[in-house]
């Protein structure tokens, strides 16, 4: 029983975690940066993503026009580098402002 109530309250976390990590990532592009140096900005700043999450994500956003992606040859490796485009600019103002609206609907509603 507690295995199965630990997985239905994993799910639930991983469902609200969804939303709030695509914002995350928005926000940290409006400067240009790889998969790895955007890991590496996301934790310092408190947010665990993982590559399995993260890199799929980016070329889902990328193929949806929110991304401009582009490849360079560093230290002897290509890299895929990515920065918010003009459509993405403003999708992430569009988020911003939902996400504010809504996380003062839920603080008020979880007193």
């Amino acid at each position: 029983m507690v295995n199965t109530q630990e997985g239905k309250l994993g799910s639930l976390k991983l469902e609200l975690r969804r939303g709030a990590v695509v914002l995350a990532v928005l926000s940290q592009l409006k400067r240009e940066q790889y998969g790895y140096g955007l890991k590496n900005s996301l934790l310092e700043k408190g947010l665990t993503i993982d590559e399995g999450t993260l890199y799929p994500l980016l070329r889902r956003l990328e193929s949806q026009g929110l991304l401009q992606g582009t490849w360079r040859l560093e230290e002897s490796r290509p890299r895929r580098y990515y920065q918010l485009n003009q459509l993405g600019e403003e999708t992430l103002a569009v988020l911003s402002s939902e996400w504010a609206e809504l996380a003062t609907v839920i603080e008020r509603l979880l007193k």
